[in-house]
């Protein structure tokens, strides 16, 4: 990436040349006006040397202002080039690997890189190679003067090596005390009613004062090192600057140079150092940058881009899951195991068990959203994996258990923010899914905003128009987990109608239940428990093994069974699971 921008990197190397000859105007100024002016007295000789100064230091202002410009730009075109690779990173990366802290860092990296770029840094990194120049012509004034810079310099390289190492770790320990700070502020604030209501805003606010001071202490430590090394830089060079006008005023006093020697010699060495210092001062961004560079290529590396595959055919017959073993990222113990059935067009299949047994792992790999250990899901015969993401999408509705909807409309939440959306495709998705009246009586109907998460709309309200989400499109196959939890009678009503309408069409839809009204609407039922398959098989015949029915309640009833044995059902599959 850095790569793409060489040819302004060389152009901001060629401008920080130019800047540096240019700096030399001022020693050259006052040589002049020390060994030439005054003892001439000339008038005329002081006005054509303060032109000639006057206009060098136009074009060094000049150039200064373009350079500062041209890094900024090479930042944003980094973070141009970037910020859709940290995107996807940032979404990818938790159906990857187990992460820490909100899950941000990349964009902040990002951002502290692209904030360097920007930042008095990366002049002084193109600077610091100009300080032989001065060194040099120190030399050429006089030995000693050369010599008395060259010692400075290399103090001040020692003191910038010292701060490389001193604040390398507390500039690491800085990002990770903040990304804890900010995981457990943005957990509590999405929970302000339970901390409210259960009196728990002391303790969160104890942990966070906590966790507040750990990163106060790792920055201030990193301010601290940084801070004083700077201050020692800056004393030390004015200490310089003075131990050259005493060496010069020697140098004078044995007739070994001139006065206009003496002034320039100290300009030119201050000249020199002041890249030293300013790469000092900024050290502590630089090395908070290269950090944040080193953090950016690995996880682009361990998360490569990958290629488009081939665009298959849109589905139209059958959901196959073949021995299918699957465990949540980042960790090795399996939650779904040897897991394996076939379902063709029209299928309604329900997913019943206690809880924690793997009912919800099952659907987040049943559409794609974490990867099989073992074993495949295809659909007509395609595996998962040979999709890209963006072209299977279309095809699968998903209605997770934690309903989450985005800040936006209404009708940019159902048609999954997609600009080029059909209106009549909307309003589909919300009659398929028995919300659209539910709509209309909101303050602005299809354009009601509805704030981050859909604050703005009661749970049961979330539920249904993510459930004309999942809709949208009229996809093959559609996975509902829990979709009844916060529904009342007439939404459970409009589910039914909504799973059984998409059924009629030809789609498959699996429901993932704990209570028993969600099974009104399938044919097949799947029992898991311990991550296993316990039985599969047509709705009456496998709740007639697990259900305890009442005396002198008829088999085969179907929903109405379900019903009557709902208060039970789950208790017959905890008993199964654990004998199992």
């Amino acid at each position: 990436m850095l790569a793409s921008c060489r040819h302004a990197f060389f152009g901001v190397g060629l401008m920080s040349g130019m800047i540096n000859v240019l700096y030399l105007t001022g020693s050259f100024f006052m040589l002049e006006i020390y060994d030439r002016v005054l003892p001439s007295r000339s008038v005329p000789t002081l006005i054509g040397l303060a032109i000639i100064a006057f206009v060098l230091y136009a074009f060094q202002g000049i150039l200064d202002i373009f350079r500062g410009r041209v890094l900024a730009r090479i930042g944003a075109s980094l973070d141009e080039a970037l910020n859709g690779r940290v995107f996807d990173l940032v979404v990818r990366l938790p159906l990857k690997a187990r992460t820490s802290g909100d899950g941000l860092q990349s964009v902040r990296d990002l951002d502290q890189v692209r904030g360097f770029l920007s930042s008095l840094g990366p002049t002084a990194l193109f600077d610091l190679p100009w300080m032989p120049l001065y060194l040099g012509i120190c030399f050429i004034f006089h030995f000693w003067i050369g010599m008395t810079a060259v010692v400075g310099a290399l103090i001040l390289i020692v003191v910038t090596l010292l701060t490389e190492l001193r604040t390398r770790e507390p500039a690491k320990a800085a990002v990770e005390t903040g990304a804890a700070r900010n995981v457990l502020v943005s957990a509590s604030r999405r929970n302000a009613e339970v901390l409210q209501a259960m009196g728990m805003r002391g303790r969160m606010g104890a942990l966070w004062s906590s966790s507040n001071a750990k990163f106060l202490d790792s920055q201030l430590r990193a301010s601290d090192v940084a801070g004083g090394f700077g201050a020692l830089s800056k004393v030390l060079r004015l200490a310089l600057q003075s131990a050259v006008l005493g060496v010069g005023a020697y140098l004078v006093i044995q007739q070994q140079a001139t006065a206009g020697v003496i002034i320039a010699g100290s300009i030119l060495t201050s000249r020199a150092l002041a890249p030293v210092e300013l790469a000092i001062a900024n050290w502590r961004g630089f090395v908070a940058a290269r950090q944040s560079w080193k953090r950016l290529i690995e996880l682009m590396a361990a998360l490569p881009p990958r290629d488009a595959p081939l665009q298959l055919p849109r589905p139209s017959a059958a959901l196959s899951v073949e021995g299918v073993s699957a465990a949540p990222p980042g960790a090795q113990r399996f939650v779904v195991q040897d897991v394996a059935f076939t379902l063709k067009a029209g299928n309604g299949l329900g997913v019943i068990g206690p809880s924690a047994s793997g009912k919800s792992s099952l659907a987040r790999v049943l559409v794609g959203v974490w990867s099989p250990m073992r074993g495949k899901v295809r659909l007509d015969g395609a595996a998962l994996e040979q999709w890209d993401p963006e072209d299977l999408g279309p095809h699968v509705g998903y209605l997770p258990q934690d309903v989450e909807l985005f800040a936006g409309t209404v009708a940019e939440n159902i048609c999954r923010f997609d600009p080029g959306a059909d209106p009549e495709a909307i309003l589909a998705a919300a009659k398929a899914a028995n919300v659209h009246d539910l709509i209309l009586r909101l303050p602005d109907g299809y354009e009601t905003q509805i704030g981050e998460s859909g604050e703005a709309l009661s749970a049961g309200q979330r539920q249904r128009v993510a459930l004309a989400r999942a809709l949208y499109g009229d996809p093959f196959l559609v996975v509902l987990d829990e979709p009844n939890s916060n529904l009342d009678a007439e939404g459970e009503q409009a589910l039914t109608q909504a799973i059984l309408s998409a059924r009629a069409r030809g789609r498959i839809v699996v429901v993932i239940a704990h209570r028993p009204s969600a099974l009104a609407s399938v044919d097949l039922v799947l029992v898991m428990a311990d991550g296993r398959a316990q039985a599969f098989g047509p709705k009456d015949e496998v709740l007639s093994k697990v259900l305890r029915r009442p005396p002198g309640t008829p088999s085969g009833e179907g929903p109405a069974a379900a019903q009557t044995g709902g208060g039970t059902m789950l208790k017959v599959v905890e008993t199964q699971g654990a004998a199992s």
